[in-house]
């Protein structure tokens, strides 16, 4: 497999880290994060791993399910 060299900043490095599970490596973050989910399951991700607006997260989780269920009921 090839490897690329990127850079970025301190604080995509930090966000990074903190969504980073310990088995996971920042490949697997990345991948994690960029993969083929939709993005309201992205954004949720993130608010999770942020471990700062738990509250916040609920709310859109909350929301996000009514919404999938609504969604189904078409």
């Amino acid at each position: 497999m090839a490897h690329k060299t990127i850079t970025i900043s301190q604080e995509a490095y930090n966000a990074l880290k903190n969504m980073k599970e310990e088995h996971e490596s920042f490949t697997d973050v990345i991948l994690r994060v960029a993969g083929k989910r939709n993005r309201a399951e992205k954004i949720l991700e993130w608010i999770k791993s942020s471990k700062k607006n738990t509250d916040l997260a609920d709310a859109v989780e909350s929301i996000y399910k009514q919404r999938n269920v609504t969604q189904l009921r078409y």
